[in-house]
């Protein structure tokens, strides 16, 4: 069996990589990412009344620029490479004010337009620092030796996992404060300064031709590339699903509303308590057999979850410990895997995660444009009494459409010939 990432070493002897660093700058870029789409559309509907269907609309609106804006930031942060370290904290300091502005500036203008101004912002920096991190630890990964994708990818994946337990939960935690969510956005701020700090002298460069080793055609060239994107893009639409929808189940399903910070926590750290065990059973039993076990494992949660209604609290986090450990599976592996390819056939790899970026931010403008508004239309409304149908409407788009799009998951991935198959 082929290790995932033995890989031949392409760069100069540099030091090995600081990988509390990348650990660091990972739960920076994590806290923007994932919490906002629990955090955002709720602030806004309770603060400043606005519509399900119309924050649904903007954030699709938003993902459908990155279909244009992803691979373009990914052509931009392969052609600035040698300049990445500034770009960087361009980048990073555009992150944190348009995170102040979302939560701790009144709306100067109609909050539905501040709310898309300012997560355009957010998002075109996110987007960026991703795929230039997650290129840089491509190249970073060659300097460590057999193991190096799995490795930097455990450290990393943990340190995202942890930046989503704390940015998930931290507004909720504030709470006592007179303003909970400026404080949250102040905090964040000073994590983007500690990140900058951490991965000081880790933006290098590698010398490849631009020629033979960049641009979109050789990853979309590539067969095994095309089928991971695919599978990216398939299998990180439960989580998005399951994201979007976690606050409004939680509230109104098990009508347990203040347990919504506890069970976020108990979920993310699941998931980050997981991802060193996913890496070491990459290592024993290959990544593709551990992937295919976390999918299962995903399964079986989100299947118990459809059984659960009032007051299932305590089995709710029986479901939450089991899909937390499922999404340290996707997170970690899936990425290493990638990484690993785009070692083979682009050195550089900023254009081939553009791509990667591009297919997993996609998935969560799907769930908010498709899932939001279907369920508004069930006379569903956070925080009231909500009719039967309304509830059945949430445990259905909770519980099992991320079962089925999981099966679908399955399949693109045992149908695809890895490194690491016997």
């Amino acid at each position: 069996m082929t290790d995932l990432a033995d890989t031949p070493p392409r760069l100069a002897a540099e030091g090995a990589p600081r990988l509390a660093g990348y650990a660091v700058f990972a739960a920076m870029i994590s806290a923007a990412g994932l919490p906002i789409y629990i955090h955002a559309p709720k602030f806004y509907v309770d603060s400043y009344g606005v519509s399900l269907t119309a924050l649904g609309a903007v954030l699709f609106v938003l993902r459908l620029l990155d279909f244009g804006q992803d691979p373009l930031l990914g052509w931009l942060s392969e052609r600035t490479r040698r300049a990445r370290a500034a770009m960087v904290a361009g980048a990073v300091l555009v992150l944190a004010g348009s995170m102040i502005g979302l939560f701790a500036v009144a709306p100067p203008v109609a909050p539905l337009l501040w709310f898309g101004l300012t997560l355009t912002g957010l998002f075109s920096a996110f987007s960026f620092l991703t795929i230039s991190f997650y290129a840089q630890g491509v190249q970073a990964a060659d300097r460590l030796g057999a193991k190096g994708h799995v490795r930097l990818a455990g450290w990393r994946e943990t340190g995202a996992l942890l930046g989503v337990c704390v940015a998930a939960v931290a507004p909720t935690i504030l709470m006592g404060s007179s303003a909970p969510f400026t404080a949250f956005a102040l905090g964040f701020a000073v994590l983007c300064l500690a990140a900058l700090w951490a991965m000081r002298g880790q933006w290098s460069a590698v010398s490849v031709p631009q020629s033979d080793q960049s641009g979109f055609g050789i990853v979309l060239r590539d067969p095994v590339a095309r089928r991971l994107l695919i599978l990216a893009l398939v299998n990180a639409t439960p989580v998005a699903v399951s994201s979007t929808l976690f606050l409004f189940f939680v509230e109104s399903r098990l009508q347990a509303p203040g347990l919504e910070g506890p069970l976020l926590l108990l979920f993310f750290l699941a998931a980050a308590a997981s991802a060193p065990v996913w890496g070491k059973a990459a290592a024993r039993f290959g990544a593709k057999r551990s992937l295919l076990f976390g999918m299962v494992l995903s399964i079986l949660a989100f299947a118990g979850a459809a059984t659960l209604g009032a007051g299932d609290t305590v089995l709710f986090a029986l479901v939450c410990l089991g899909s937390g450990a499922a999404l340290g599976a996707d997170l970690t592996l899936l990425p290493a895997i990638f990484a690993r390819r785009m070692a083979q056939i682009a050195p550089t790899a900023a254009e081939g995660f553009g791509l990667w970026s591009l297919v997993s931010k996609f998935t969560l403008a799907f769930a908010a444009v498709a899932l939001l508004p279907l369920l508004e239309t069930t006379g569903f409304k956070t925080g009231a009494d909500n009719p039967p149908q309304a509830l059945q409407m949430l445990t259905f788009l909770y519980a099992l459409v991320p079962c089925a799009l999981k099966l679908v998951a399955i399949a693109l991935l045992a149908a695809t010939r890895l490194e690491d198959d016997d």
